[in-house]
C-alpha cells in the first residue's frame, strides 16, 4: 500500500466519463476477459464493499496464498529494438521513466528512522512506512522490487531510460520526500510507483492512485494531474487485459481510479506520476496472484503497456 498513506482514504465514486474513459482503453486494446506507509509489516486495512471479483480463469481459488515463486522475470516480447553502440534503440527511445518500488524489505528494522516526519507540501507525513504483507508472510516491499525489475527489463527493451528509486541498495527508505526528488530530478517523461494494497478479505482487485489538484507550501500538482490522470488511465485499461484482475471492488467505484491529494509522492512531484496497487495482499484469492512469478510478468506487462499507450499519445 502507499508507504506514506497513513490515514484510511474514504473511497469516493468516480464519475461517470472516468468509467468511460477506462472502458474506452480497454476495449480499445480488445479481448479485456474481465468478468461480471509504520509499525509492523502489516498495514491498516482499507474498509469498503465486501462484494468479490470474478476469479481470473487460468487461476484457481485457494484457501491460503502458496509460497512465493522466485523464477526470474521472463524475457520481454516488447516491440523490435536494435542495439547500437551498446544501447537499445526502439520506441520508446529519448524516454526516462522512474519505477518507484514501494517500501523497503528492512523498513522494519528501522522504525526510528521511517518514523521521522518529512515535510509533503501540505502537511508532514512519517518517511516511509513497512508496507503490508499476505497472511503467508510474502511482504509487498518483495512483490513491488520483483515487478519494478520486469517492468524495468519490459521499458529498456523498448528503448527506454529506466531508473528505479531504489534497487535494494539501502538500509531503509528512502523516504517519500526523495522518492519524488528522485523522479523531479531526472525529468522523468512518467513515473509509476509500484504497490499492494491491505485490506479486507473480500476486498479484490487494482486501482491506480491519481494525483488531486494540490497547491500548498511546496506542493503544487497543477501541471501534472491532467497528464497523469490520462497515464493512470491508459494504464488500468492495459493492466486489465494483461492481467485479466478487475478493477477494485472497493475502492474508485469499479473504475480502477481513485484521487488522492494525502500522498507526498504525489504531492511532491513536478512531472507526471501514479500509483498502482496491484491487488489486495490479505484477500487470499488476490494473494495467491501476488505471489505468483507468471502473474507479476502479467502485472509488469500490463504497466509497460499503459506507460507505452501514453507515450503514443
Amino acid at each position: 500500500m502507499p508507504y506514506d498513506d497513513s490515514v484510511t482514504p474514504t473511497p469516493h465514486r468516480r464519475p461517470l466519463f472516468v468509467a468511460v474513459a477506462l472502458a474506452a482503453v480497454c476495449l480499445s486494446a480488445a479481448g479485456c476477459g474481465v468478468s461480471g506507509d509504520s509499525g509492523g509489516a502489516q498495514a491498516r486495512p482499507r474498509q469498503g464493499s465486501s462484494a468479490t471479483s470474478a476469479v481470473p480463469p487460468s487461476v484457481s481459488p485457494s484457501k491460503s496464498a502458496p509460497a512465493p515463486e522466485k523464477t526470474p522475470a521472463s524475457p520481454p516480447s516488447a516491440s523490435p529494438s536494435k542495439t547500437t553502440g551498446g544501447r537499445v534503440s526502439g520506441p520508446l527511445s529519448g524516454k526516462t521513466v522512474v519505477i518507484d518500488p514501494g517500501h523497503n524489505p528492512d523498513n522494519h528494522l528501522h522504525t526510528r528512522e521511517i518514523s521521522r516526519q518529512v515535510d509533503i507540501g501540505t502537511t508532514h507525513k512519517e518517511c516511509d512506512t513497512t508496507g503490508t504483507s499476505t497472511d503467508s508472510g510474502y511482504p509487498e516491499a518483495q512483490f513491488t522490487l520483483d515487478v519494478s525489475h520486469r517492468l524495468r527489463a519490459l521499458l529498456q527493451a523498448q528503448g527506454a531510460k529506466v531508473i528505479l528509486t531504489y534497487d535494494d541498495d539501502r538500509p531503509y527508505g528512502p523516504c517519500v520526500d526523495e522518492r519524488a526528488r528522485i523522479g523531479n530530478d531526472a525529468k522523468a517523461d512518467a513515473v509509476v510507483s509500484v504497490h499492494a494494497d491491505g485490506s479486507a478479505v473480500g476486498n479484490r482487485g487494482f486501482h491506480v492512485i491519481l494525483p488531486a489538484l494540490v497547491h500548498g507550501g511546496a506542493a503544487d500538482t497543477s501541471k501534472i494531474v491532467d497528464p497523469s490522470r490520462d497515464l493512470g488511465t491508459r494504464i488500468a485499461g492495459l493492466f486489465v487485459r494483461a492481467t485479466g484482475s478487475a478493477p477494485s471492488n472497493y475502492i474508485g467505484g469499479n473504475t480502477g481510479l481513485d484521487t488522492r491529494s494525502d500522498l507526498g509522492g504525489l504531492n511532491l512531484s513536478t512531472v507526471p506520476k501514479v500509483f498502482i496497487e496491484c491487488g489486495n495482499m490479505r484477500d487470499p484469492k488476490d494473494a495467491a496472484l501476488l505471489t505468483s512469478a507468471g502473474w507479476r510478468q502479467k502485472a509488469a506487462q500490463g504497466i509497460a503497456d499503459g506507460i507505452t499507450s501514453y507515450f503514443n499519445g
